[in-house]
């Protein structure tokens, strides 16, 4: 068994279900009553630190449990359009989110060459967001108001996870890199009483992360 840490960067966005044709008439904005033509994910990029805890089950094969905290802002953009066309709007929400992600994962290592091996990577884990119980705590006003309002997401979520990396066998120490998506498995949205939420139907999470480890 040995340790390491870890420093990552990666782009955060959501995989969302909407509501098919919702239209909301007892929304008014500006004296105009407006449907949700579109609501579409926008990713953005991030970072995040952790640890790299490695237990070798067999020559080629390992066990990794890397703990990381993620500081993710993720986008959610919708377009509003008035009942006769004649006018749109365009607002685009931030999710602002600091998670505790907890992996567990099988790591399926080539033969050592020179100074280098291949790998891949799978398994599935838990995430926590510190601040989903803040925001999941803050009124939603409802009618012209709502406009303020943003989308509520509960704090935990469960995922699976799977990529690639490469390691380097330096004299003091292993630099890696890999490449990994993580897909969440759970229907995050909390339902609020506003035109954001109610033309959602499931909001999960996605992450693309490239990771530096660093391992003894």
């Amino acid at each position: 068994m040995h340790f390491g840490f870890t420093i990552a960067g990666n782009q955060s966005t959501f995989r969302i279900e909407p509501v098919p044709n919702s239209q909301l008439p007892d929304t008014v904005i500006a004296d105009s009553r407006y449907w949700v033509k579109t609501v579409y994910p926008k990713s953005s990029p991030n970072f995040g630190l952790g640890l790299v805890v490695d237990a070798r089950l067999q020559h080629y094969i390992r066990l990794r449990f890397t703990p990381n905290i993620t500081f993710s802002d993720r986008k959610i953009v919708y377009t509003l359009e008035t009942l006769d066309r004649d006018s749109s709007k365009i607002y685009e929400k931030t999710l602002e989110s600091v998670l505790l992600i907890f992996p567990i994962e099988v790591k399926l290592q080539s033969k050592r060459t020179g100074n280098f091996s291949a790998y891949v990577i799978g398994g599935g884990g838990y995430s926590l967001d510190l601040t989903a119980r803040k925001k999941a705590g803050s009124a939603s006003s409802g009618g012209a108001n709502q406009l303020d309002d943003n989308l509520k997401l509960q704090r935990d979520d469960f995922f699976y996870s799977a990529g690639y990396g490469v390691d380097f066998y330096l004299q003091y120490f292993k630099f890696g890199l890999e490449l990994k998506l993580l897909v969440g498995t759970k229907n995050l949205l909390v339902p609020s009483n506003n035109v954001f939420s109610n033309s959602i139907d499931k909001v999960r999470s996605r992450m693309v992360l490239f990771t530096l480890t660093f391992e003894g």
